[in-house]
């Protein structure tokens, strides 16, 4: 990718007054911020896109992207062609107790039947442009410090400005608009700031990963492993509730990692990179996982997940993605819930503006609907996986499920499309009606 150093329009990437306004504040240009801020600035609403640091910008992520995060790409109209580096999967390859079996991502209506591996070195550089291209006004280098407020209502931001490499310059930035979207991850500062801490009753992952020279950099699935070695309290080996994956990269690497919950007793207490250079010491050595074969570090990140942070608007402030702790309990899957986020989130807002262009009370009430929008869409399926991760902190039973459960592949099809959320809730198949079902009568999240 090229420089994007100059993607505010006209302006250059630090050139903002001292007291700018824009009709939303954006703070983040991960996916459901960059998204947001896409969708807003087609709409027509100016759109100011704050991101601490500088595109091309790593984070730590599998890169693997199910059909639910490819039809939200489709939907923000970013083309996804092999010849520009998207790389295509069937579906997923499940390996444990000696046993692979390969599923094809499912027919489901609404959703292509591919799923892609992008980095998010890439990926994010991508849909930042894209947003930009549709107006929004990207300014990099600007570390979000915290929400401006008059009384309880959020106004604005302030910012510290950062050079090139990162360092404070020593200048600041004050940024104002009826509306701020905090796209800001899983510490979110401004959520903090306004007392919206983490909901201790929601579970939380942590994510480790690595990219290795491998001859595995080209594969047609992406392969989950359901057995991770640890140790209990007792210092006995048991299953950690989680997977180890291999994703294939197509630029003579893999992403290889691992995602746990912390509905184990071992978790807090065990070294996850420790675990992931064991597990993959185990691997056939033409794979060439070796700490000689690493490339860079191994990185590892928080995965908050089932609505971990609420509500997700409120005076002026609205959480957009792991932030508002939009990951999916079953599977780790933050991209598409955040681009989803962002898209429902963007049609309440642009309502929002057109009714309440002159009467702010108006506004206000169309903007609190995004809540309900979002237990409406989501609240249903994460509650489900809350219950999920419950069920697989107990090693015993997370031994049982794999060894029972992976032989019999008509029920594992099941169990992929309903971890990956691809079920049609207005679907007539067995499977539709099955998830119908139980999120009608799980309480929303």
């Amino acid at each position: 990718m090229s420089d994007t150093s100059n993607l505010t329009p006209g302006t250059g990437v630090n050139s903002a007054d001292a007291s700018e306004r824009a009709d939303v504040i954006v703070v983040g240009a991960g996916p459901g911020g960059s998204t947001m801020a896409a969708y807003l600035a087609d709409a027509g609403l100016d759109v100011l896109l704050l991101e601490k640091t500088r595109f091309p910008r790593e984070k730590v992520c599998g890169d693997g992207l199910t059909p639910r995060a490819v039809k939200e790409l489709d939907l923000l109209g970013i083309p996804t062609p092999e010849s520009e580096g998207w790389i295509r999967n069937k579906g997923l390859r499940l390996v444990g107790r000696g046993m692979r079996l390969q599923v094809d991502w499912p027919e489901a209506s609404g959703f292509p039947t591919y799923g892609l591996v992008r980095t998010r070195q890439d990926f994010d550089d991508i849909l930042a442009r894209h947003a930009v291209s549709k107006g929004a006004r990207l300014l990099q280098g600007v570390n979000v410090t915290e929400p401006l407020r008059e009384g309880s209502q959020v106004v604005g931001v302030r910012a510290k400005l950062l050079g090139e490499d990162g360092r404070a310059t020593g200048d600041t930035a004050t940024y104002r608009a009826p509306l701020v979207v905090a796209a800001d991850g899983n510490s979110s500062r401004l959520a903090l700031a306004v007392g919206r801490e983490k909901r201790e009753d929601r579970p939380m992952g942590v994510a480790v990963r690595g990219y290795y020279t491998s001859p595995r950099t080209h594969d047609d699935y992406l392969e989950s492993w359901l057995e991770l070695p640890g140790r209990d309290e007792h210092g006995r080996e048991v299953l950690l509730p989680g997977y180890g994956w291999i994703f294939g990269v197509g630029d003579g690497t893999s992403n290889v990692g691992l995602g746990i919950l912390n509905t184990s007793k071992a978790f807090g207490r065990t070294d996850y990179r420790e675990v992931l250079k064991r597990w993959v010491a185990q691997m056939p050595a033409e794979w060439t996982f070796t700490d000689e074969t690493l490339v860079g570090d191994l990185r590892g990140a928080a995965l908050p997940m089932g609505f971990n942070r609420t509500p997700h608007y409120a005076d002026g402030l609205m959480l957009v993605g792991d932030s508002g702790g939009m990951v999916n309990p079953f599977n780790g899957e933050g991209i598409a819930y955040a681009m989803e986020a962002a898209r429902l989130g963007s049609e309440v807002v642009a309502n929002a503006f057109t009714r309440g262009r002159h009467d702010d009370a108006a506004r206000e009430r169309v903007l609190e609907t995004y809540p309900k929008v979002m237990k409406d869409a989501l609240g249903g399926y994460f509650t489900l996986g809350r219950h999920f991760a419950t069920i697989i902190g107990n090693p015993q039973l997370m031994k049982l499920a794999v060894t029972y459960s992976l032989p019999r592949e008509d029920l594992m099809k099941l169990v992929v499309r309903v971890m990956a959320n691809l079920a049609d809730p207005k679907g007539t198949s067995t499977t539709d009606r099955l998830y119908s079902a139980l999120t009608r009568i799980t309480p929303s999240a």
